[in-house]
Parts: structure tokens; sequence; C-alpha cells
């Protein structure tokens, strides 16, 4: 079954002669006026974000008499910010979604749809010239069909299993080999470990600011660049920058500024900006960053955006470690604390994959 020898044909998204029925969603509540139950959040909140598959949080099915919950089995698009999203359960959403429908329409198809939808919606962005019903119905794509010239949905539908399949067999494949260099171990509890604090200079041998590199030299790259944000692992551009930069790699990184005490671990090069501050001890591995990493992250709580990390304060910080019998860091404690987590949670991964 090659995609390439299929025939293909331009179809209106909607209108009288379009591929779908189109309307604004049933619902559109504004944030502010959800009634709020924190035992009942088993309905999705729909908005325009891009992440999450459009979900902004789960509330609860009762909600005032004028709204109504908009049926599963279709695919939004968010005016303005152009997202797609296949939506497989009831839900009510916030302001401008816009809702397609089709009899035909199912979770397997709508893979194939959505990202022939968003090359369509590139064209449209945020203001006057956004994604309104009129510009929708107007917007043309190109979509495989039958020896009729009909769209052929079971097409799509069998295409998208292939593809599921062969990236399932790849997961599996990669959970498999990941579990097979873990070995889980029964430790102590938390709990019943000493702690003792310690200055991070004790922690690290290496503690180093980023350099600024302003976006108008930044040059497009693979090199991750890595900045305050606290999404992505820090992760704010990849660009091509050798010069007059600082590049770093397998270490820690706390985000000075911005979402101040952000921190990950990064086991590749990287050019650091100067919104973050890298940590470096040589003997670290991978989970030994990563157990510290949880315990820098609560620095957000002490800093913010007026009260940033400079080099004097990050001198001065300590942190809470698990010790051993000679009140030194337990690093082997900290190593196995984190593998038996990758450990437990790769098995949740893999039985996921196998009921799939």
């Amino acid at each position: 079954m090659k995609i390439e020898d299929k025939k293909w044909k331009e179809f209106f998204i909607g209108g009288e002669n379009g591929i779908f029925d189109i309307s604004s969603s049933s619902s559109g509540i504004d944030k502010n006026k959800l009634l709020l139950n924190t035992n009942k959040t088993d309905i999705p909140y729909i908005t325009r974000t891009e992440e999450n598959n459009g979900i902004n949080l789960f509330i609860q099915k009762e909600q005032s008499n004028k709204y109504t919950l908009d049926e599963a089995n279709v695919i939004t698009i968010g005016l303005d910010t152009q997202t797609v999203f296949y939506q497989s359960h009831k839900f009510y959403t916030g302001q401008n979604i816009q809702v397609l429908r089709h009899k035909k329409l199912n979770k397997l198809n709508a893979k194939f749809l959505i990202p022939l939808i968003k090359i369509q919606m590139q064209k449209f962005n945020w203001g006057g010239n956004g994604a309104t019903l009129g510009r929708l119905y107007k917007t043309k794509i190109m979509l495989p069909v039958d020896q009729k010239n009909n769209i052929d949905w079971q097409f799509m539908e069998q295409y998208t299993k292939i593809i599921i399949n062969k990236k399932l067999n790849y997961y599996k494949k990669y959970a498999k080999c990941i579990l097979d260099k873990l070995q889980h171990q029964e430790i102590e509890s938390l709990n019943d470990k000493n702690w003792r604090e310690f200055f991070l200079t004790d922690i690290f041998m290496n503690i180093q600011r980023g350099k600024r590199l302003i976006k108008t030299n930044q040059i497009i790259g693979d090199k991750p660049y890595i900045s305050s944000t606290a999404s992505r692992n820090g992760v704010d551009n990849f660009i091509g920058n050798n010069i007059k930069v600082r590049i770093f790699n397998n270490c820690l990184t706390i985000a000075n500024s911005g979402s101040v005490g952000a921190s990950f671990f990064h086991p590749y090069k990287f050019v650091g900006s100067d919104h973050i501050t890298h940590l470096k001890n040589d003997n670290f591995n991978e989970f030994i960053y990563l157990f510290i990493a949880t315990l820098t992250n609560r620095f957000s709580g002490k800093y913010n955006f007026n009260r940033e990390i400079n080099d004097f304060r990050i001198s001065r910080e300590k942190i809470l470690l698990p010790i051993n019998s000679k009140y030194e860091p337990d690093y082997k404690y900290m190593e196995q604390y984190i593998k038996n987590i990758k450990y437990k949670k790769v098995k949740q991964y893999l039985n996921y994959l196998d009921n799939i």
C-alpha cells in the first residue's frame, strides 16, 4: 500500500460541497465562567492552546444550562492559533473553536487528515487573517480517492494502521532495550535515609553562566540553545553559532531568570544563554543529575522574576542530599533511586503499548 501510487483530488474542507459539516462549538465557555469541582474532573475543556490535544484542563460535566456538551469523534480547529486536533471524548470548549464532523470520521483516518488540514492552516494567522468559518469553507485539501473519484476513507484508515504498527514495534523494541540496561534493586525509602545540607559549590566542580546571544544574532542550526523556558527541556531554539558562545554538554542547567529554578539534564552539546547556569561534575551520570534536578527545581519557590539567581546567590545555595555512613552524598543511592523509577515507568509504558 504505497501512498505515491494513489490518485489524489482536491476537496473543499467545508461548505455546501465540502467534506465536513463545520460549525462553532456548542459551548464556548469563558474560563472564568466555568463551574469547577475538583472531585469531578472528567470532561475535557478544549481551548486554542497548541499543547495537550487542545485540552486546557478537565472539568465537571455539570455546567450552566445554556452550554451543551459537544459530541466526540470530531476534529476541532482553534481560530487565530490554527490548532487542529481529534477529540475522542465529549467535551466543552472555550471561545472561537470550530468543530468538523463527518459520519465516516474515526480516530485512524483523523490522524491522516489532520496533518493535511494543518498545512492549509499555515496561510492563516492571528488577528484579521485568522481561520474564520467563511475562510474554512473556501479552503481546499488534497485527499486520496478511489476509482470513482470519491474520498478513499478506507485507504486513509489502513495506511494509518500500518504507520501506527510500525511505530509501535519500534517503541516496544526501544523500551525493551532500555529495560535490559536497567536493574531494579530494593533500596531504602527516602524517609528512611539520613540527609544533610551541601553547598552546590561542594557538589559541582564547574558552575558557569551561559553567554548572551540576542535573537537577531542566532544562526539557524542543529545545536540546542538552552534558555530560561520551563518546557521542552529548556530548549528555546536550534542554532548554528560557534563563535562568542558558551557550549556545554552532559550537565545540569538552572534557569536564572524567567522560569527561575527550572532545572534540566542535558546529555548532549548545547549553547547556553546568559539566562541559565550550567552545573557539572565529571563523575555524575544521567541518574545522579536527574535526582539533583528535582531538588534544584525547588529554587523556583525562593526566587522569581524580580529576584533572579545571580552568581553570588548560587554560590551560597544549599540542597539536602541523602548521605552514606561517612556523611557524604550517597550518589549510589541517588543513582539507583532514579533507575528504579525509570524501570517502573518503562514497564508501565510497555504494558500500555501492549494494550493499544
